[in-house]
């Protein structure tokens, strides 16, 4: 079975985009305002400025 995409997946996805290309150009900032350099962090961001749009992201899992 086909997926359908979305419009708002497809903002969801423009928004994650944007956030690591900023990585890419050195110019994202984190809440304190300094240089984001972790890719990790940068992946972090990006999916929570997703959910903050409205984005039906997973949460992420906890291991124990």
């Amino acid at each position: 079975m086909a997926e359908k995409s979305s419009a708002s997946s497809t903002k969801d996805q423009l928004k994650i985009h944007k956030v690591m290309t900023e990585k890419k150009q050195g110019t994202l900032k984190s809440g304190s305002g300094k240089k984001v350099t972790s890719r990790k962090q940068a992946v972090a961001i990006a999916l929570s400025e997703a959910r903050k749009s409205g984005a039906k992201i997973p949460k992420k899992k906890k291991s124990w």
